[in-house]
């Protein structure tokens, strides 16, 4: 009897078929975007339903890796001709050179419609984008990396795009004006590392995080509904040569700032606080950011203009709770010593810290007004990173007044 329920249970694993065999294409598909598109592909050894399953994985990775260049090019022109299924997301990266297949490959994607795209070749000269891949109406998702922008005169713009990152690339200020206000739900955007743009114009009503790291000369920002922004001026030379577009220093200030009245967190490094300086900014700030709740801050305390600068900033940030600052050793000179003649108010702040602390007496100093400013205020961390006499510098560190009662100073070394 037993051999016999043996003998059926045994026919019966032999006829039923297998449980992801039976599963519907398109679980198939997802299942295969977990793996790179070479071990996707291999899969169609495993049995005649296998055979084309690979063809509707909704994400396509490709890397090159140690592939050889002649079977890296025939891997991802079979994908890209023999796919079937909707492109969720197309990732290509490489370091190797395929400036002359590149057109025909973003040709054959541009007409499968994906909604994500990543880019991501790193031999030089830059690719340059064409214009086929400007033409993907439902794309939601861009990242490029490396890369020289020029934008068709037939370019209607964007209309799902919620996410934009550009790295490393090369365009006009016409170009990312056009490219940033036709993409009326952008929600998302990302400049970093880019050559060919004086003036940085930037045009987002849905925009709510914001980043940019390069180098311009004078920079408009429009968008209403920023939340998050991270603001990173390259060069010192830039900076000096920033001149109001309308010699007007009240409108310089608010075509750079006077849009931002939403924004929760904000982050300026590099020398865009000496750009912002020099517009005057201590003398009349043009708007209040009463969400702003954390800044991020990188400072020259023996730059007088940057210290007016950073107390306009915090005057107009009444709600302000967390406070991050940077020493920048740049430029330190024998100059007078840096006066704070303002009283700011810091009623909501509540930490704080200063890092790359190099105990010079202009940083004690703003550490001295910080604690004179800040009644809420529970912890000061301060990270050394000084030549000084730091038993001299933390004596006097320690001995600061402080108008809130709980205020802690803590120094690391």
């Amino acid at each position: 009897m037993s051999t016999c329920k043996k003998a059926r249970a045994e026919a019966t694993s032999v006829v039923s078929p297998d449980r992801l065999s039976c599963l519907p294409r398109e679980i198939k598909g997802e299942i295969l975007s977990h793996l790179n598109i070479e071990e996707a592909i291999r899969t169609s050894t495993l049995s005649s339903i296998w055979r084309d399953a690979w063809t509707d994985t909704p994400k396509i990775f490709l890397r090159d890796g140690n592939f050889p260049r002649t079977k890296f090019v025939m891997l991802v022109e079979m994908v890209l001709s023999l796919h079937k299924g909707t492109i969720e997301k197309f990732d290509i990266s490489g370091e190797g050179s395929y400036h002359d297949e590149f057109a025909r490959w973003m040709l054959m994607l541009s007409r499968r419609s994906p909604k994500s795209v990543i880019i991501n070749l790193n031999s030089w000269p830059r690719y340059r984008i064409p214009s086929c891949l400007f033409s993907v109406a439902d794309l939601k998702s861009l990242r490029l990396e490396n890369c020289i922008i020029s934008l068709p005169r037939e370019f209607e713009g964007f209309k799902s795009l919620t996410y934009l990152s550009l790295n490393i690339f090369s365009s006009t200020d016409r170009d990312i004006q056009y490219l940033v206000s036709f993409c009326p739900v952008l929600t998302n955007l990302r400049l970093s590392s880019f050559e060919g743009i004086d003036c940085l114009n930037i045009q987002a009503p849905k925009l709510k995080y914001l980043r940019v790291n390069g180098d311009f000369v004078y920079i408009k920002l429009d968008v209403p509904n920023l939340k998050w922004a991270i603001l990173s001026l390259r060069h010192e030379v830039k900076a000096y040569q920033s001149v109001p577009i309308v010699h007007d220093k009240e409108s310089y200030l608010k075509q750079s700032l006077g849009s931002l009245s939403d924004i929760e967190t904000l982050s300026v490094s590099g020398f865009f606080l000496k750009y912002l300086s020099n517009g005057c900014m201590h003398t009349k700030l043009p708007v209040v950011f009463r969400r702003l709740e954390n800044i991020y801050l990188g400072i020259c305390f023996w730059d007088q203009s940057e210290v007016s600068a950073a107390c306009s900033l915090f005057q107009k940030a009444p709600n302000l709770k967390m406070l991050e600052l940077w020493s920048y050793p740049l430029g330190l000179s024998d100059q007078d010593q840096v006066s704070i003649t303002v009283q700011v108010q810091m009623d909501h702040l509540i930490t704080a810290s200063v890092e790359d602390f190099g105990g010079l007496d202009y940083e004690i100093n703003f550490v001295a007004k910080l604690l004179s400013w800040a009644p809420a205020l529970e912890k000061l961390n301060i990270k050394w990173n000084g030549e000084t006499d730091c038993g001299r510098v933390l004596a006097k560190l320690l001995a600061l007044p402080r108008v809130s009662p709980r205020a802690k100073v803590t120094v690391t070394f």
